[in-house]
């Protein structure tokens, strides 16, 4: 039988022809026998035999390399986590406000005198959990104390009442769409952008829409400004062919305040209220989430067609949109506000 090198042997299977080679040999079988019959080298055996001298049968099973010597410790790692985790790099002295594997391997180096490569920041990064992602747009005039009042105090209370005089509570937004919005993802070969053909011209609708978590859905489309006088006139709308009072939760804009809207809310004798959101936080917003989804899924993945209009693309849309009402209810997630169906 020829001989090979076994080291193209897995792991497992020469830890399996060790033992059993140096059983035998021990057994009383001669090692150029062994050897032969095996299809290995004689010198093997006796290195086997060696190892199995001082270390036993342990010697011989297969181990892991350790490979090289991490450069960073556990606790410096854990230390590179707190720095990302909730922080912004600007509070460390960079100009540029979004975490990059450049900027996390500059602070490695000032900090604990270690060079890493940028892949191995980014390995580095992947084992503490961090992944590159869009972040989320947050004013400076936020007031987080408002925020937390709305969602530990507010929101809870205006719950209850709506549960008490049987409301149903909405969330209300509106929202500009352009026909020439950035395009989504595409594949294509390497070095050669794909191009999409859509319409040259271009053409702006705005919509409004109201969503509850239960999966109800208002919303209609429009041109031109909102102001005060069609605001009310979308409020008509949504209050036709509805029993059952409708606490709305709207944001701050002045359309929204405005004196007549007011007067008009009075004179529904208590079938519709407005709930004002604290300022600069439409994540607190559920209804957001039906633009993005609008936009996502909308005109960015499905350029308009030639001669088609962005008003009935929307009003298409938004019509999927309402039809879906486990759609709907995902808008309402949970680690937002605990918006409870009702």
């Amino acid at each position: 039988m020829a001989t090979f090198d076994n080291r193209s042997l897995d792991h497992k299977t020469l830890e399996h022809m060790r033992i059993l080679a140096v059983g035998r040999v021990k057994a009383g079988e001669k090692p150029s026998a062994v050897a032969k019959s095996l299809g290995i080298y004689r010198t093997s055996i006796y290195k086997w035999l060696r190892v199995e001298k001082k270390q036993g049968l342990q010697g011989l099973k297969s181990t892991t390399a350790r490979g090289p010597t991490p450069k960073l410790t556990p606790a410096q790692k854990n230390r590179v986590r707190r720095w990302i985790v909730g922080k912004d790099p600007r509070q460390y002295g960079f100009d540029f406000g979004l975490w990059t594997r450049h900027i996390v391997a500059q602070m490695i180096q000032d900090r604990f005198a270690v060079t890493l490569t940028l892949p191995s920041i980014g390995h580095l990064l992947t084992s503490l959990d961090i992944t590159p992602q869009k972040p989320l747009r947050r004013a400076y005039e936020r007031d987080e104390k408002e925020i937390a009042h709305w969602k530990e105090t507010r929101y809870p209370a205006l719950r209850k009442r709506a549960q008490r005089r049987g409301a149903a509570i909405f969330f209300l937004d509106e929202v500009g769409v352009r026909s020439d919005s950035p395009l989504g993802r595409s594949y294509g070969l390497r070095g050669k952008t794909p191009a999409v053909k859509t319409s040259a011209q271009r053409q702006q609708i705005n919509a409004i829409s109201a969503v509850n978590a239960r999966g109800a859905f208002w919303f209609k489309v429009y041109a031109g400004m909102l102001n005060a006088a069609l605001f009310i006139l979308f409020l008509e709308d949504l209050l036709k062919g509805r029993s059952q009072p409708i606490f709305l939760v709207v944001d701050g804009l002045p359309a929204h305040k405005a004196k007549s809207v007011a007067k008009y809310v009075q004179s529904t004798k208590g079938r519709l209220e407005l709930h004002f959101l604290p300022p600069y936080a439409p994540d607190l917003n559920p209804d957001e989430f039906v633009w993005g989804h609008l936009k996502t899924d909308g005109t960015s993945k499905k350029p308009l067609r030639k001669n088609e209009s962005i008003k009935q693309r929307v009003n298409d849309d938004l019509a999927n949109i309402k039809n879906d009402q486990k759609l709907v209810r995902s808008f309402f997630r949970a680690e937002i506000v605990s918006y409870t169906i009702y």
